[in-house]
């Protein structure tokens, strides 16, 4: 267990460059405490002691802002940066060297019995508030966006955004392991497709009005704000609705 702490407390260097020095460390880094606690809880938890484990739990949520049940299984060099709000339940599983930041919850979606929450690869990277819940398989190296809320299982190598999770690059395409800004916006992509789909529909029901002879004596009112008919430049690069994102987005299928 020693050897394993040493290696959770090493990593905080490599993965936060706010971390100045040991004793900073040690005394101001809620995560690593909260680690350093479960690993004692879960050792007596898998002794099978009663109350003391779920004690120590409490304990740590009470200091550290971070919630992990003692029958939790945490890899060596995990990092929980910040902590607050992290909630981590009873059957998870976090692969060695992974990330997680505040206010991530694995948990499970009911109160079904065995086997009900996630199992993290090595090296994941869980951002701010992302939900990961139930029996599903995380695979290594994946990049979950902050704020996404996961409920499939997702392959290594993947970088997974929005609710639901959907995936938005596989192996090949990483993201930088700190820099969360890179992570697309699917939504965004998605409504100005649509958009972009709708005006040119507006265009063609112009086009289609301009070309209809008009009575004597009638002028059709043509609103000054109605563009000209769609050209070829715009209509090329306008989406249509076969297009994959919109289907995709419109089955809700997620990963």
């Amino acid at each position: 267990m020693l050897d394993i702490l040493k290696t959770d407390f090493r990593i905080i260097f490599d993965r936060d460059p706010a971390a100045r020095n040991w004793l900073e460390v040690l005394v101001c880094y809620p995560g690593l405490q909260a680690l350093a606690l479960h690993r004692l809880a879960h050792a007596l938890y898998c002794l099978h002691l009663p109350f003391i484990p779920r004690f120590i739990s409490h304990l740590s949520r009470f200091l550290t802002g971070v919630e992990i049940h003692p029958g939790a299984t945490i890899g060596r060099g995990v990092f929980i940066d910040h902590g607050m709000g992290v909630v981590i339940g009873e059957t998870a599983i976090v692969g060695d060297y992974s990330l997680i930041y505040q206010g991530v919850t694995l948990g499970g979606t009911g109160k079904e019995s065995g086997k009900r929450h996630p199992t993290l690869g090595e090296n994941v990277v869980v951002g701010a508030g992302a939900k990961v819940l139930g029996n599903i398989q995380i695979g290594d190296d994946v990049r979950i966006g902050a704020g996404s809320v996961v409920l499939r299982d997702v392959p290594s190598d993947c970088t997974v955004v929005g609710v639901p999770g959907r995936i938005v690059y596989r192996s090949g395409e990483r993201v930088e392991l700190l820099e969360h800004g890179k992570l697309p916006d699917s939504e965004a992509q998605v409504i100005r497709a649509l958009v972009d789909r709708i005006e040119t529909l507006e265009q063609d029901i112009q086009a289609l009005k301009q070309s209809q002879p008009q009575p004597v004596g009638v002028h059709a009112a043509v609103p000054s704000h109605t563009a000209s008919p769609a050209s070829p430049a715009i209509a090329a690069t306008s989406c249509r609705l076969r297009d994959k994102v919109i289907e995709e987005f419109l089955n809700g299928s997620g990963i």
